[in-house]
């Protein structure tokens, strides 16, 4: 089985986050999507911020975060600013 810190994006700190929540593999990060991995992380981790969901989206997608289209950048920051209420 893989290890999440195998993934783009994913270090030590991430993985020990999404561990926290339930998520312990890539498939289980691959199975809850970015949104539901944030939302997750943020119920635990309040401080996180919207760079980690863009690093678990780049991890989905296997690139650098700051190479995601601007496309799936609004609509993630659109995803957290609902978070906030």
């Amino acid at each position: 089985m893989a290890e999440l810190t195998s993934m783009r994006n994913i270090g030590a700190e991430m993985a020990r986050k999404l561990t926290a929540v339930g998520i312990d593999t890539p498939e289980k990060l691959a199975e809850a999507g970015s949104k539901e991995a944030f939302f997750r992380i943020k119920t635990v981790f309040p401080q996180v911020c919207l760079v980690h969901l863009y690093a678990l989206e780049g991890a989905l997608q296997d690139v650098e975060f700051n190479s995601l289209s601007k496309h799936t950048k609004q609509e993630l920051k659109e995803f957290s600013d609902r978070l906030k209420g």
